[in-house]
């Protein structure tokens, strides 16, 4: 049982608990409370639970936060009706501004994830120019992007070939498009193919081999990490160019 899943699965608890005992917590103090005030308190638990949790999780605080503060904390009291207008104007607010700060949460952590995972791609390119400036052996250069590729891309594999490979396989381009027999694959749409992509080293025009990427199927790496991808090979075509002449093989 992963982490996460067990994360997910306390978010969908607390979304349903949270917010009937936080209504049930108030319930001495309601008639002294102004029900816009218990509608801030709830949406503030709606706000923790999104904030740690899922859409759906956060969702369902609000729904839970909504269904609640209607039994416990409008007139009649511990019944689903509501007799005041305005409480009627804040039920519906308090549901509304729920659903929304859910989808703040979720896209501010999603921006978060997609920064943490730049940052760390980012990272890792410095890294191999480095060793490549450095003049780091080609063969040491090719083992490490040949990990960072398999990580970068969520391959099955990777591996890297001097000779052109039989038939012709789908490659990523320099502009990190995917082509197969002479059309482009959509990978945003559909995914990495699950043939073997070729994924071309090059330095100044000439092609110095190629690395065979078996990809995870129905996977689609980003546009950026793409790019990362075609950046760390050609990394590999410079650390080869660097080395001797019998590392040139004829360009596809």
């Amino acid at each position: 049982m992963s982490p996460r899943w067990n994360r997910d699965r306390l978010a969908l608890i607390a979304a349903l608990l949270a917010p009937p005992a936080a209504a049930a917590v108030m319930i001495p103090f309601r008639t002294g409370f102004a029900t816009a005030d218990a509608a801030l308190v709830l949406v503030a638990v709606v706000v923790a639970v999104a904030a740690n949790g899922h859409r759906t999780a956060g969702v369902l605080a609000a729904l839970s936060a909504s269904v609640w503060f209607d039994f416990f904390l409008t007139r009649p009291y511990e019944r689903f009706a509501i007799s005041s207008r305005t409480d009627i104007q804040t039920t519906v607010l308090l549901l509304a501004v729920g659903v929304a700060v859910t989808e703040l949460a979720v896209r501010g952590r999603r921006l978060s994830r997609v920064v943490l995972s730049g940052s760390a791609q980012l990272a890792g390119v410095r890294s191999t120019a480095s060793a490549v400036a450095s003049g780091l052996g080609a063969g040491a250069v090719i083992d490490q992007i040949d990990v960072q590729l398999t990580e970068l891309l969520g391959l099955r594999g990777c591996r890297f070939e001097r000779n052109e490979p039989a038939g012709h396989p789908p490659r990523l381009g320099d502009d990190a498009t995917l082509t197969w027999a002479g059309s482009r694959w959509d990978v945003d749409s559909l995914g990495l193919p699950s043939d073997e992509i070729e994924l071309l080293a090059r330095c100044r025009g000439q092609v110095y081999g190629r690395f065979m990427l078996l990809p995870t199927p129905a996977t689609a790496p980003s546009v950026e990490a793409r790019r990362m991808a075609v950046l760390l090979a050609d990394l590999a075509g410079a650390a080869l160019a660097a080395g001797s002449a019998q590392d040139v093989v004829p360009a596809a």
